[in-house]
């Protein structure tokens, strides 16, 4: 014979302090959504604009049978030694863009800074540098990314002996940002506070000890 069982179900405001912590826990255990990093990755792409930098892309294909074009850019994370980030572009003299980052990033010193390096290093070479930004081996961080700069000078002129150098550490600094707002949207989005308003939002009851029902 079939039985009727009736349980108490709590709303997560209602457990206890233990109850909770196991409720956020069974929360934190099912994962991010998919593409969490999109916004971090909007940020970059923006950034990247502004810097001259062109991301290479590469073609995904859609579950329809199309396929759209999604920026080389690459992160492991968050535990290991080697993790990081990396992209693969071409970097162009952008004219003003030390002036346009601080209107876009008015208070991010780190970028500030990567957009007077690379303006300082093309006034010393006429504004005639670029470089191609390539990734290397199956880890994704900073040094991972092989930067080749060149010259395009009408008398040949090949660039100053601080070029590749100076470029080079540049962009491996914009890698090291890029990855630095990953942690930080991870952190975030894996917050006690974060895991709470999803919970709530989402309407999820629970036993008293704190256990998943329904």
């Amino acid at each position: 014979m079939p039985e009727i069982i009736c349980t108490t179900v709590y709303q997560f405001p209602e457990l206890s302090d233990a109850a909770k912590e196991k409720a956020r826990n069974w929360y934190r255990d099912l994962g991010l959504h998919d593409d969490w990093w999109d916004a971090v990755y909007e940020d970059f792409q923006r950034a990247c604009e502004i810097l001259g930098i062109c991301l290479k892309t590469t073609a995904v294909r859609l579950m329809g049978g199309g396929a759209r074009a999604k920026p080389c850019i690459w992160f492991s994370g968050f535990w290991s030694q080697g993790d990081g980030a990396c992209f693969e572009g071409y970097w162009f003299h952008a004219k003003g863009a030390a002036a346009r980052i601080r209107d876009y990033a008015p208070t991010d010193a780190t970028l500030h800074g990567i957009a007077d390096r690379l303006q300082a290093i093309q006034r010393r070479n006429f504004y005639q540098l670029a470089a191609e930004v390539s990734h290397r081996g199956r880890y994704y961080h900073e040094y991972t990314m092989s930067v080749d700069v060149t010259r395009d000078s009408a008398t040949w002129q090949p660039p100053t002996e601080d070029a590749e150098e100076v470029v080079t550490e540049a962009l491996r600094d914009l890698a090291r940002w890029l990855y630095r707002q990953l942690v930080a949207e991870y952190d975030h989005l894996t917050s006690d506070e974060a895991i709470e308003e999803g919970i709530i939002v989402n309407e999820y009851t629970f036993t008293e000890g704190g256990r998943r029902f329904g």
